[in-house]
């Protein structure tokens, strides 16, 4: 009889970015987990595409032009095959063990459709404050969810239930990019689905000490803090 194959995948979108991708994949292909990798690249001009070909044979490219933005993971969800599907940034990866515990998360709690995990930034790793900001949701914990609901998650720390983020179309073409994340836990809960802040599941954030990253790690922040204060939508299904 077959081994039954890996429950989780990743998907990374990335654009012009081969060497920090590279550090990102020598971590995800060594995880005890063996996840499937899928990498789309929208839009690169540098080695990306050659780089994955070359070093990483075991991970699947899909070649898209530019301006897909966030829309290109919904692109890496439908090519991969795992029941859940963890993403990364090409500056991210998951902690030893994660992915793991994510699936038996997932796998207990049917109504579970997204798992938050929390962010460690930086080779000493610590805790991106942000995930105390989604620890204290006002919205609490349901009986049947892991972890407190939230209507905001970081993507590079968030694990999701195939069937459910395809059920609610992915992130949605309204936002390119900034605060997607906000309208698809909405379009998953008005869906019935949960989505749970999980800190147990680490994912490890290596971002580039740049100005740039500065600025939008101060936005991330804001848009968590103005998820954290919205009242949940009455569900029908609740």
């Amino acid at each position: 009889m077959n081994a039954p194959g890996p429950a989780v995948g990743v998907v990374i979108a990335t654009r012009d970015h081969a060497e920090r991708l590279a550090t990102a994949l020598e971590h995800l292909t060594a995880l005890p987990e063996r996840p499937p990798v899928v990498v789309v690249d929208h839009g690169s001009t540098d080695r990306t595409r050659a780089m994955v070909a070359e070093r990483f044979p075991q991970a699947r490219v899909l070649a898209h032009g530019d301006g897909h933005g966030a829309l290109a993971r919904n692109d890496g969800v439908r090519a991969i095959g795992t029941p859940y599907v963890a993403f990364s940034d090409d500056d991210s990866w998951w902690a030893p063990g994660s992915l793991a515990r994510a699936a038996t998360l997932l796998n207990s709690h049917p109504r579970l459709g997204l798992l938050a995990g929390q962010v460690r930034i930086g080779p000493e790793e610590r805790p991106d404050p942000r995930g105390a900001t989604l620890a204290a949701s006002p919205v609490g914990r349901a009986e049947d969810l892991p972890g407190a609901e939230v209507y905001g998650f970081l993507t590079r720390a968030a694990v999701v239930r195939r069937g459910a983020f395809l059920e609610a179309g992915g992130f949605h073409p309204l936002i390119f990019l900034g605060d997607e994340e906000t309208l698809l836990a909405y379009d998953l809960a008005a869906m019935g689905w949960g989505v749970s802040y999980c800190p147990e599941v680490v994912a490890l954030h290596h971002p580039s000490p740049s100005p740039h990253e500065d600025r939008t790690a101060a936005m991330r922040h804001n848009e968590l803090i103005s998820c954290w204060l919205r009242r949940p939508l009455p569900l029908a299904a609740r």
